[in-house]
């Protein structure tokens, strides 16, 4: 009777935490930002994978979670798994659009090499043009960068999508890179990203 209520009561416990887990209700925190641990892109649930803080000098900029089909923890598995991904980027102060899109816009051309960069100046031309479509933005402020298979990369700002949907699916991983590259923009940021403990 007793290794019955033991185990009626570790299942019980199991299985809350599954319906919790699936309901996105349990949340990772780095710096007090809050990321579900999970997130549906294009019908698909995703897990979070990692998440950490992009600082830049001595200022917080932005908290990241990258989601994926399911958890890696080397670049090479995350750039070729399949199925939609999303980077999550909640920010923590205020960027001007300006400086927003050319430290993305850096980190894209510090990680591709130059076939790259041939290969895909157009998309590039058009991320470059996502950030003139916003104003800036704000603490607070949510941005996906999602993978839409058949489709492409897609951002969304506060639940609007900003820009036009960018049709290579290579293009994504050039983006991703931006964080997880052999130059990522903050070089603490890369292994939190890649599932290390926080």
């Amino acid at each position: 009777m007793v290794a019955t209520r033991f185990n009626l009561k570790h299942w019980c416990a199991g299985a809350l935490m599954a319906f919790a887990v699936a309901q996105g209700s349990v949340a990772a925190e780095v710096n007090g930002v809050k990321f579900d641990d999970t997130a549906k892109v294009a019908g698909k649930d995703l897990v979070l994978n990692g998440a950490g803080i992009r600082t830049k000098v001595i200022f917080k900029v932005y908290a990241a979670g990258l989601y994926l089909g399911e958890k890696k923890s080397t670049v090479a598995d995350i750039l070729k798994q399949e199925g939609p991904r999303r980077m999550t980027i909640i920010m923590m102060r205020d960027v001007s659009s300006g400086d927003f899109g050319d430290a993305f816009m850096k980190g894209i051309n510090d990680n591709i090499d130059a076939t790259e960069k041939a290969r895909y100046a157009g998309q590039i031309a058009k991320f470059g043009e996502l950030f003139g479509a916003i104003p800036g933005v704000k603490k607070g402020d949510v941005l996906h960068l999602d993978l839409i298979p058949g489709a492409g990369t897609q951002a969304e700002l506060n639940g609007k999508k900003v820009g036009e949907t960018i049709p290579d699916p290579g293009f994504y991983n050039a983006v991703l890179r931006i964080w997880l590259g052999d130059k990522p923009v903050d070089s603490s940021l890369k292994p939190a990203l890649l599932g290390a403990a926080r």
